[in-house]
């Protein structure tokens, strides 16, 4: 037997209900930093925009930092920054 056409409607507004809900919710988490920024091991400090099709990224991996240029022919690594100690 087919559901009708109103529990479908409503069964999609229930859905679209609980999804507004989760993404209030996840926004509310990050607004109020309760999950900090970063707190993994690998993160985006900065991201540069070099052209339409090339950008250059800054990204922190435990506690060292690479150039990375994407968007090109190939993606290439610039070279990996001193870390805060000074250690390569």
């Amino acid at each position: 037997m087919l559901p009708s056409l109103a529990s479908l409607l409503l069964a999609l507004i229930a859905l679209a209900a609980v999804l507004g809900l989760i993404l209030l919710a996840q926004r509310l988490v990050r607004a109020t930093g309760l999950v900090p920024r970063g707190s993994g091991r690998l993160s985006v400090e900065e991201t540069l925009a070099l052209d339409p099709r090339r950008r250059l990224h800054l990204i922190a991996c435990e506690g060292r930092r690479v150039l990375l240029l994407t968007g090109g022919t190939a993606d290439q690594v610039i070279g990996w920054l001193p870390g805060p100690e000074g250690r390569p």
